[in-house]
């Protein structure tokens, strides 16, 4: 019997560039579209739980990957038990002595969750966990930390400081389908800024949470430092890059989780070799602490101008997708402004770019994507690219 076109051709392979938890909504969406989703996301994150491991076994940040990963696991339906295991997190309030004996519970096999487990997958669970817990420092902080982090970490010390048979191992254990993958495996990777007074901020979470002073002043330029070397891609990216139907960029913090990509060696230069995937900038709904008085305009022309400076070709972007405004004047969800599109339209004809402006922002969250128009829209996208 024949097969229809989509079975033939299969789903469609989408990588998207993203950090931790910005994508949220989207991912979930995309998970339950004719989809194959490959996240790519940063490898200098320092602050919170990733801080203390990265600092303690010398290893990339893990805690966006974990994010990602529990959200692919989210949007499959794997709600069992050892996802959400691996989505628990320790006390906070408490002090650090308390911290250690609730990890100690889990690290035990006392919890009920892992007590009812098959024998196979609870050992391999616990066998990563203690690894952990034998090899961290005496003086470890322990509050807030996440469960899925130190198992991430017990598989990467288990698998000879592989991050990526550590997260595939992570992946297979969750059931998980999609992927998601570091951009580099390189340690020390640090993120600095420079703001436009000249001043130098070094730490991804010193340019996350501008204070409010500095986020007046706005960002200049951003770069990546790993120690001397050079931040290069990681070999797991390149194949996902070379065989996408579509190269996704946002939403998410833009000098943070989604501009840094282009400045790891390899990343731009994948992209420019995949000519028929159509390249999607997601433009945020709101300003955030990096992009203060910042409109969406400018922000995808610092994407053209670093991609044109690190990779030396004209602008990737085919498409830049934006919530359409509303209100002629400004507006805020909290403390933060709804983006302006500023001379979108102008850019976007200069460079070629389709622009796609709709209601994108969900109905029940306000400032949030609407995950299911947005996966929507770029499959449509894809679909058409293809043919």
């Amino acid at each position: 019997m024949p097969q229809s076109s989509e079975v033939e051709r299969g789903p469609f392979r989408i990588v998207l560039f993203s950090g931790g938890s910005a994508c949220r909504n989207i991912n979930i969406s995309l998970c339950k579209q004719p989809v194959e989703l490959t996240r790519i996301v940063p490898a200098w994150d320092s602050g919170g739980s990733s801080k203390v491991i990265r600092e303690a076994f010398g290893m990339l940040p893990v805690g966006d990957i974990r994010q990602a990963l529990m959200t692919m696991a989210h949007g499959e339906g794997r709600a069992g038990d050892v996802v959400k295991i691996f989505n628990a997190r320790l006390s906070s309030a408490l002090g650090n002595a308390e911290a250690r004996f609730e990890f100690d519970y889990y690290a035990r096999g006392d919890h009920p969750l892992l007590q009812r487990m098959e024998p196979g997958l609870r050992g391999a669970i616990l066998n990563y966990l203690n690894l952990f817990g034998r090899h961290i420092p005496g003086d470890f902080d322990f509050r807030n930390g996440s469960i899925g982090n130190f198992i991430l970490a017990g598989a990467f010390i288990a698998h000879q400081s592989d991050i990526n048979t550590a997260v595939f191992v992570f992946r297979k254990l969750c059931s998980i389908d999609g992927f998601v993958w570091p951009v580099s495996v390189g340690n020390g990777i640090e993120l600095g800024a420079t703001l436009r007074d000249g001043r130098e901020l070094f730490g991804q979470h010193l340019v996350t949470r501008l204070s409010d002073a500095d986020a007046a002043v706005g960002v200049a330029d951003i770069r990546l430092s790993a120690g001397g070397s050079p931040v290069t891609a990681n070999d797991a990216v390149i194949p996902a890059i070379a065989a996408a139907d579509a190269i996704v960029f946002g939403p998410g913090s833009f000098y943070t989780s989604i501009l840094p990509h282009l400045l790891v060696d390899g990343i731009g230069e994948a992209i420019a070799g995949n000519r028929r995937a159509p390249k999607i900038f997601v433009g945020n709904i709101l300003e955030c602490a990096e992009t203060t008085g910042v409109d969406l305009a400018g922000l995808v022309e610092v994407f053209l101008a670093t991609w044109k400076r690190k990779v030396g070709t004209v602008s990737p972007l085919t498409h830049v997708i934006d919530n359409r405004e509303l209100f002629p004047f400004e507006k805020t969800v909290g403390k933060f402004r709804y983006l302006r599109s500023g001379g979108l339209d102008r850019l976007c004809k200069a460079n070629g770019i389709v622009r796609i402006s709709s209601d994108f922002e969900d109905a029940w969250n306000r400032g949030q994507h609407d995950g299911r128009t947005i996966a929507a829209a770029l499959v449509e996208v894809a679909e058409a690219a293809r043919g």
